[in-house]
């Protein structure tokens, strides 16, 4: 890896993705259909949304359109807790293997995505990490305050 700084914020994307994993071999295969609310998402929706972050994030920064991101959602199908962290792991790694290499040049390059946001390729990259942690924070208030699991584990190092 040639850039220092993208290292750590890989790194920082690794610590979430574990902790979420941990998060998740918590859970029974029926905790995936709970809903905290009808019109929000199940475990099992949101498990599936953490699980693609990073290649749909990764799509969207290489220019993939509103069509084309709709497409890849729909097309995304993870029923299973192992299903999920599966294509956590994956997904990690596509990722990983995008950003390891990219030159200082590269990392200044600017791309707009379909909805008008335009970062650096480094900036996507910060933008990644505040998402999954953000979905993190959503998964576990979700765990504790509304169905009481008491998950003991340690969000940061």
């Amino acid at each position: 890896m040639k850039n220092s700084y993208i290292t750590s914020a890989l790194n920082q994307i690794e610590i979430a993705l574990k902790t979420i994993i941990e998060i998740i071999e918590t859970l029974e295969e029926a905790d995936l259909q709970k809903r905290p609310a009808s019109n929000k998402r199940s475990i099992g929706e949101l498990l599936e949304h953490i699980a693609v972050i990073c290649k749909a994030d990764l799509l969207i920064l290489n220019g993939s359109t509103q069509k084309e991101m709709t497409e890849y959602y729909s097309s995304v199908s993870l029923k299973s807790v192992k299903d999920v962290k599966d294509a956590i792991a994956y997904n990690y790694e596509t990722l990983k293997e995008s950003y390891s290499n990219l030159t200082e040049t590269e990392l200044q390059e600017r791309t707009t995505s379909y909805w008008g946001a335009t970062y650096t390729m480094y900036e996507w990259l910060l933008e990644i990490v505040a998402h999954i942690y953000h979905h993190r924070a959503q998964l576990h208030t979700l765990l504790v305050y509304c169905y009481g699991k008491d998950l003991n584990i340690l969000l940061f190092e």
